[in-house]
Order: C-alpha cells, then structure tokens, then sequence
C-alpha cells in the first residue's frame, strides 16, 4: 500500500459551490473558444455519431485509462502527490450527485475543443495529436508543483487523440472521458467513506 503524500495547495480550499461554478465557467469558455475557432477557422467538426460499438469502445478505453491512471498512482510518487492535490482539491468538497457534473462538464467541453476542432484544425496527422495533447495537458496545469499530472494528462491525451483518429468519430473520446472522470471519482470519494 503506497504511503499517501499531501501536498498542501497554492489556492485556498474550495467550497463545493466554487467548485462547481469553476467547472462550468471552464467548460462555458472552452465551448465560446472552439465555437470561436470553428467560425473563424472554417475548419469542420469531427464527425459525432451515435454508433454502438463506438460507445463500447469509448467504454472500454475509459475502464483502460482508469485502471492505467490506478497503476501510476501506486508506482509513481510525483503522480500520486498531484493528484491527491486534484483529488482535495476538486473532489472532496463535491457530494456523489455532483460527479456527474465532473463527467459531463469537462468530457464535453474538452473533447470539443481539443479532438473536435483542434485535432481537424491541425490536420488529423500525429503533429495535430501531440501539439492537442500538449495544450491538453498543459489545461491540467493547476499550480508550479502539477508537472507530473500535466505528464499523465498529455499521455491520456495521446491515447484520445489517437482513438478519435482511428474511429473517426468524436463519440469515442468523449466517452472515454467523461467515463474516467465518472468512474474515477467516484472510486476516490466510495473510499472515503
């Protein structure tokens, strides 16, 4: 059992009201930029289609992503110190409903702006993938001591972008996403209790 390291936060605690008015102010401004790029870019969407083994697959990349996310959380100290700093600093203050708010808010959002227009905006090539992911990470950057978490966020970001290339729909990564975050978090805040 890994010993659990606190880092104590830059930023003051939260409430849960701040938490989940951040949530939506970051996914409103995400949504107004790749709204914002889409008009001036005259870039298209990725395609976004319903499709039942797309669904599966985004299932199953967000149960591989979650369980990837356990495994360097146990081996990987910078990691777990980063994200036992998300995970008071996000996460304790949200009550079970709210989580699905975590899921939806930020799975739609970011996927949106950073497989949806992004990814085609860059050209659909590996290039588009890791600068996505970078930027992607780089979003995760929370305080001078996330670095590792920025690491993980860029990797995940990188498994995304690539499904949403080889699947060809947006469906995918979104539910991978908004999956993980369900699912992780409700595995940290079930162990709480």
């Amino acid at each position: 059992m890994p010993v659990i390291e606190k880092q104590e936060p830059e930023i003051p605690y939260l409430s849960r009201i701040q938490v989940l008015v951040a949530m939506g102010v970051t996914a409103i401004l995400l949504w107004a930029v790749a709204k914002l790029w889409l008009h001036i870019g005259g870039i298209p969407l990725m395609s976004w289609r319903w499709s039942p083994q797309d669904f599966s697959l985004g299932l199953g990349l967000g149960l591989c992503i979650t369980g990837f996310s356990s495994l360097i959380y146990q081996y990987w100290s910078s990691y777990r110190r980063s994200a036992n700093y998300y995970l008071e600093v996000i996460l304790k203050p949200l009550v079970l409903p709210d989580l699905i708010w975590l899921g939806l808010l930020p799975g739609l959002s970011e996927e949106l702006l950073f497989r949806g227009i992004m990814l085609p905006g860059l050209g659909m090539s590996h290039l588009a993938v890791i600068l996505s992911s970078l930027c992607f990470g780089i979003l995760h950057l929370s305080n001078s001591q996330q670095w590792s978490y920025v690491i993980w966020a860029t990797i995940i970001g990188l498994l995304l972008g690539y499904s949403a290339i080889l699947s060809g729909n947006l469906l995918v990564p979104t539910v991978a996403h908004i999956f993980t975050n369900l699912l992780s978090s409700y595995l940290w805040k079930f162990k709480q209790l």
